[in-house]
C-alpha cells in the first residue's frame, strides 16, 4: 500500500511541488468519477513508463493548494478503472489521508520495465514535471533503475583487496586535500577511506572491490582482467591528414589517471590566444582544460560499462570528439540536454566524483561546458545521439572576439557570472539579428514563460529590445560589438524601429547624416528621406546646415535653418 503520510511529511511534498515522481490533481474541478479515472490513467502510465510515481488528488497545482476530495469516493472503482483502461493492465496502489481537515487521495505505481499504453493506444512518459506523449518503441532502450540497477555499485566477485593500487589511493587522497582542505576523508586509513566511498564492500565476510572501486583504484592488470571493456582510446589527427591518426594511446587505467593523462596530452597540442580586455589580458585556449575535463568526466561516468565498446577521444586540429557507448537516458535528447535533470547511469561513479570534488554536484557538467564555450566566443558544443552511443564535439575556433570582450566586461562590471541562458540569447541575437520568443525558447531549452522572464531582464538592463513580436540587440550593444552596420542591415525595419535607432544614436552622438541613416537602417536614399521628414514634422530632430553639410540633431527647440 501507499504510505499514509503525516501532515508534516505531506507539507514537504507540497513545498517541493510537482516533480518527475509527483503529480497534483484537482478533485473539485473534475466533472465526475470517469474524468478522475481518465486523469489518473494518463499520469500513472507516464510514471510507470519512467521510474514510478504518485498522483495526489485533492491538490491544485497553480498555485499549490489543498482543496480536498469527496469523502464518499469509491477507491475500488478507481483502481479497477485504471486496470481496465491500460495495456497491459496496470496495478496501482491507493491510500487516503487528512491534511488540514481535507481528504487527499494518493494513487501510486512502480516502474517494472514494461511499456504501458491506454486502451485507445496512447503512450506517455514523464519528463521533469510533465507527462508527454511517447511512442512505445522509444521506451525500449530507455534506462530504468528497475531494469538496470546501478552497475557501478555491483561487487566484483572475482576481486580481492590485492587488486587495489595503493598509489592511486594515495593520489586520490592528496588531490582531495587540495580540492577540499576541510574534508576529513583523506585522514582515514586507506581501507576506511575506500569503505566510506563504497569503493569496497563486504561480499559475505570478505571485502571486495565494487565496479566503481575497480575503476577508481584498481591496478591496470586488474582492470584488464576483471573489466577489459573499461578502455579509453585517444587518437590524434594532424593538420595534414584527417583520414589517418598519427598518434594513438590505449588506456585501461583508473579514471582519474585517464583524466590526468589525456588532459596533459590535449593541452600539449592546444594553442592559446591572448585577447586584450581593457587593462587586462584574457587567455583563451583552443580546448580549455575545464571544458575538456568536464566533457571527459561526463563520458566516463555516463558510459555503459556493460558494452564492449571503448570510449574514444579524437583530437583534430579544429575540434575534439568524445564518443562513449550508451545512449541518452530517460528522456534526454540533444534538444534538452542543457536543462534536463541529470540521470547518472552509474550512480556510484557520479557520487564518488562528487565526494572527491571533481564535480560540485552531479548534473552541472553540461552547463559548465556550454557556459565556458559560449563566454569564450566559441561555437556551441554539439551532441549527437545514437541508439547505443553518444558523441560530443567541442570546437577550438573563436567565432567572435568582440563578443568575448563584451561578455567579459559585463561580468566584470556586475561582479557576477552571467547565466548561460542569457549569454545564449545574446549570442543567438548576434548571429541571427532578430528572433521570436519561441525561437529563443528552443535555443535556451527553457519554457516560453522562463525565456520571456530572461528576455525581460535583458531588456531592463538595456542589452536587448522588442520590435513587434521579435527581440533584437540594442544599438549600444552593436556599437560595443563593432557591428552597427550588421544591426541595421534589416530592410524590413519599420518606421518606429528606425526612429528608435536614430534617437538612440543621437543620445551618444551630436549629429547624424542621411548617409549614416541609410547605412544604419539599410534604407535607400528615398526611404531615409521619408523617415527624416516624418521625424522633422514630429519635431523629433532638426536640420543643421544645407547640401553636403546637412546634419540632423535632436530637436531642442531649435528651428530649422
Amino acid at each position: 500500500m501507499v504510505k499514509v503520510m503525516t501532515e508534516e511529511e505531506f507539507k514537504k511534498i507540497l513545498d517541493k511541488g510537482e516533480t518527475d515522481t509527483v503529480e497534483f490533481k484537482s478533485w473539485v474541478k473534475a466533472r465526475n468519477m470517469k474524468e478522475i479515472i481518465s486523469l489518473a490513467v494518463d499520469e500513472l502510465i507516464a510514471f510507470a513508463n519512467s521510474k514510478g510515481g504518485t498522483v495526489y488528488f485533492g491538490v491544485e497545482d497553480n498555485p499549490v493548494e489543498v482543496t480536498g476530495c469527496n469523502r464518499n469516493y469509491d477507491g475500488q472503482r478507481m483502481i479497477e478503472g485504471i486496470y481496465d483502461k491500460t495495456i497491459p493492465p496496470l496495478f496501482s496502489e491507493i491510500s487516503a489521508f487528512e491534511y488540514e481537515g481535507k481528504l487527499v487521495i494518493a494513487l501510486s505505481v512502480k516502474a517494472d520495465g514494461k511499456t504501458y499504453t491506454t486502451t485507445d493506444g496512447r503512450c506517455l512518459k514523464r519528463l521533469g514535471r510533465n507527462s508527454k506523449p511517447a511512442y512505445p518503441d522509444e521506451l525500449n532502450n530507455v534506462y530504468s533503475s528497475t531494469q538496470n540497477p546501478d552497475f557501478s555499485a555491483r561487487i566484483m566477485s572475482d576481486s580481492t583487496l590485492g587488486d587495489i593500487n595503493k598509489l592511486e589511493v594515495y593520489n586520490l587522497k592528496e588531490k582531495l586535500r587540495v580540492r577540499d582542505s576541510k574534508s576529513t576523508l583523506p585522514d582515514l586509513d586507506d581501507i576506511d577511506f575506500l569503505r566510506d566511498l563504497q569503493l569496497i564492500k563486504f561480499d559475505g565476510d570478505i571485502e571486495k572491490l565494487t565496479i566503481a572501486g575497480l575503476l577508481f583504484v584498481g591496478k591496470e592488470t586488474s582492470i584488464q582482467r576483471l573489466l577489459p571493456q573499461a578502455e579509453v582510446i585517444y587518437l590524434h589527427y594532424s593538420t595534414n591528414n584527417l583520414e589517418e591518426y598519427d598518434a594513438r594511446i590505449d588506456m585501461k587505467l583508473p579514471l582519474i589517471s585517464v583524466i590526468d593523462k589525456l588532459t596533459e596530452r590535449v593541452q600539449a597540442y592546444s594553442k592559446i590566444e591572448n585577447i586584450q580586455v581593457g587593462l587586462f589580458r584574457l587567455e583563451v585556449e583552443d580546448f580549455p582544460e575545464r571544458v575538456f575535463q568536464e566533457a571527459l568526466l561526463n563520458a566516463l561516468s555516463h558510459r555503459d560499462y556493460q558494452s564492449n565498446a571503448a570510449v574514444y577521444v579524437k583530437q583534430y586540429p579544429d575540434r575534439i570528439v568524445i564518443e562513449n557507448p550508451g545512449g541518452f537516458l530517460d528522456g534526454i535528447t540533444e534538444n534538452n540536454i542543457i536543462t534536463h535533470p541529470s540521470i547518472p547511469r552509474n550512480k556510484l561513479i557520479a557520487e564518488t566524483l562528487q565526494n572527491l570534488k571533481y564535480v560540485q554536484r552531479t548534473g552541472q557538467g553540461v552547463d559548465i561546458i556550454f557556459k565556458d564555450m559560449v563566454s569564450m566566443g566559441k561555437p556551441y558544443p554539439k551532441y549527437r545521439s545514437f541508439n547505443d552511443a553518444v558523441s560530443l564535439t567541442i570546437f577550438s575556433a573563436i567565432d567572435n572576439i568582440e563578443f568575448v570582450k563584451f561578455i567579459t566586461e559585463i561580468q566584470d562590471k556586475s561582479n557576477k557570472i552571467m547565466p548561460l541562458a542569457e549569454m545564449m540569447i545574446l549570442r543567438t541575437l548576434l548571429d541571427n539579428r532578430k528572433e521570436q520568443l519561441s525561437e529563443l525558447s528552443e535555443k535556451v531549452q527553457k519554457s516560453l514563460d522562463e525565456t520571456k522572464k530572461l528576455c525581460n531582464e535583458l531588456v531592463n538592463s538595456g542589452l536587448i529590445e522588442i520590435v513587434g513580436k521579435e527581440y533584437m540587440l540594442t544599438a549600444k550593444v552593436y556599437e560595443a560589438l563593432k557591428s552597427d552596420v550588421e544591426y541595421t542591415r534589416d530592410k524590413t525595419i519599420q518606421y518606429i524601429k528606425a526612429k528608435s535607432m536614430i534617437l538612440e544614436y543621437l543620445q551618444t552622438n551630436d549629429q547624424i547624416t542621411s548617409a549614416k541613416i541609410q547605412e544604419m537602417c539599410g534604407f535607400t536614399k528615398q526611404q531615409a528621406r521619408i523617415v527624416i521628414d516624418k521625424m522633422r514634422s514630429g519635431k523629433l530632430i532638426a536640420l543643421k546646415g544645407k547640401g553636403p553639410a546637412a546634419r540632423y540633431v535632436l530637436s531642442n527647440g531649435l528651428s530649422d535653418n
